[in-house]
């Protein structure tokens, strides 16, 4: 048996639980992510630990983005008495808003080691572009 020697560890835990850390359909718990933008694409990562791929959907409605996941639980087999429960089961969900300036229809998604990583492109209007500027005496380009 294990033995716990943290009790603020068991009280968190217990808190989490009882002000609804297991997550329904109709009340996902949320996730933790990171966003970042690298070059001409948006990165956001999403900590989904011991989440079967199959059951992770990623949707794109108008600019939102959503990302709903389901952790289930572990069936060991007949006879299996737990000791210990801690990890959270149930469904977790995020929703993203995303800007004018990337492109939804290029989105792309990668699950490894308990990460869901979205890659979405920078939309070529909203890329640097140069502007050619007539005048008199010739042609000039300019960044803008």
């Amino acid at each position: 048996m294990l033995m716990r020697t943290d009790p603020f560890r068991e009280l968190d835990r217990l808190t989490q639980q009882f002000l609804g850390g297991t997550g329904t359909w109709s009340r996902p718990a949320p996730m933790p992510l990171d966003a970042y933008r690298t070059g001409d694409e948006f990165v956001i990562s999403f900590d989904l630990p011991g989440v079967d791929p199959e059951a992770i959907d990623i949707d794109v409605e108008r600019n939102m983005l959503t990302v709903k996941a389901e952790r289930r639980p572990r069936h060991e087999g007949e006879g299996v008495k737990w000791e210990l429960s801690e990890r959270p089961l149930g469904v977790f969900s995020r929703q993203v808003m995303l800007s004018d300036t990337l492109d939804p229809e290029g989105i792309s998604a990668d699950y490894e080691a308990g990460v869901l990583t979205l890659k979405i492109p920078v939309a070529e209007k909203a890329k640097p572009r140069k502007i050619a500027i007539s005048h008199s005496g010739g042609r000039k380009e300019i960044q803008a």
